[in-house]
């Protein structure tokens, strides 16, 4: 089960998938550096102004989640989730056809944990939508919630999407090529 990402994807779908999450990704990379932005100028306004950004502290706070789930498609896609297999790569290299039983059963698993992230998360977002939830302080600074839990959703799609492509693959893998050319 060594790192899951193949060099190229194999169909219509997978490149279109590869797309979505690569996009993701480059958002939530700029939005990391307009968030450093954000936070730097706080500080500097504080010490040398004496005059914070109001809201930071909650748009901080509403940023890291959906920064991760916008991340977490290609953090899969590329294999870098963390997790212990050195036990599953040497008996992978040793019955390769067990390797890939376990590694299409370790992204099965992955796809039914983000599906049960992602049911738990849609009612979640219909409410905070339908009731116009929001952070912050009336009349200072108020955000709503509603695209953060929106993020999650895609994200958890996207993810899930993304461990079933790994289930095909492991499942639908040649015996005759070896394992290290298609990881």
């Amino acid at each position: 089960m060594e790192n899951e990402a193949p060099a190229r994807p194999n169909g219509l779908f997978d490149r279109i998938l590869e797309i979505v999450v690569s996009n993701l990704n480059s958002i939530g990379s700029v939005w990391i550096f307009v968030l450093t932005l954000l936070i730097n100028a706080d500080a500097f306004g504080r010490k040398l102004f004496h005059s914070p950004i109001d809201g930071v502290n909650e748009i901080v706070e509403l940023s890291i989640v959906g920064i991760v789930f916008l991340q977490l498609g290609d953090a899969t896609r590329k294999g870098r989730l963390p997790r212990s297999d050195g036990l599953f790569n040497m008996i992978g290299k040793r019955w390769p056809n067990f390797g890939r039983f376990h590694a299409a059963l370790f992204n099965f698993l992955g796809a039914v944990f983000m599906g049960l992230i992602l049911y738990g998360s849609v009612p979640l977002f219909i409410e905070s939508w339908e009731s116009d939830f929001y952070v912050g302080v009336e009349g200072l600074f108020t955000a709503p919630v509603w695209p953060i839990k929106l993020i999650i959703v895609i994200g958890c799609a996207v993810t899930l999407l993304q461990f079933l492509v790994f289930v095909r693959r492991h499942l639908t893998r040649p015996k005759s090529i070896p394992e290290d050319s298609l990881s």
